[in-house]
């Protein structure tokens, strides 16, 4: 069976806090983001570790090596818009199905231990995207494919919501 894809727009959790992971935009500074990421490596690394890395818990779910290599994408994805964000007025973002990336990407055969070092490595650059955004640019303005409006404000919220929500996801 595969992977049943995630229509959900969790966009709502810039406006309330998420019951599954307990994650509360309206708590976080995001001048600490770039700490919190970092914060979030050694626990990628221990899942990564694990003798089960690359068992699915049901057919329907990925593993936590699959949510890794997600996780992975993710900040360099959101990297990359928040340079775009910097750098353009009101850039509108390129869809990203992750459900189609983890298939073409083949998220089911990487090499956990691969993964935990490119997963490091995009984090630190995340990290320095976050610490690079000047402190009048919070609210710049951009857009996702389906119209969603952002700043890089909330960007970096709905961003950290995945990727803290994905460590519970795995039982971290």
């Amino acid at each position: 069976m595969s992977i049943e894809p995630d229509l959900k727009d969790w966009t709502w959790v810039l406006e309330r806090p998420c019951r599954e992971c307990g994650f509360d935009a309206g708590r976080v500074d995001v001048r600490t983001a770039s700490d919190r990421v970092a914060e979030m490596v050694p626990s990628w690394q221990a899942v990564l570790a694990r003798p089960e890395a690359t068992e699915r818990p049901d057919a329907s779910t990925w593993s936590p090596a699959e949510y890794a290599c997600h996780v992975r994408d993710v900040h360099v994805l959101f990297a990359e818009r928040i340079g775009l964000m910097l750098a353009e007025d009101d850039p509108r973002f390129a869809n990203w199905d992750q459900d189609v990336t983890a298939v073409e990407q083949r998220y089911d055969l990487q090499d956990p231990l691969v993964v935990a070092g490119e997963l490091a490595a995009a984090a630190d650059d995340m990290a320095a995207a976050l610490r690079a955004v000047p402190d009048d640019a919070w609210e710049r303005p951009g857009r996702r494919s389906n119209g969603s409006r952002f700043t890089v404000r909330t960007l970096v919220l709905y961003f950290l919501h995945d990727v803290e929500h994905h460590l519970v996801d795995v039982g971290a």
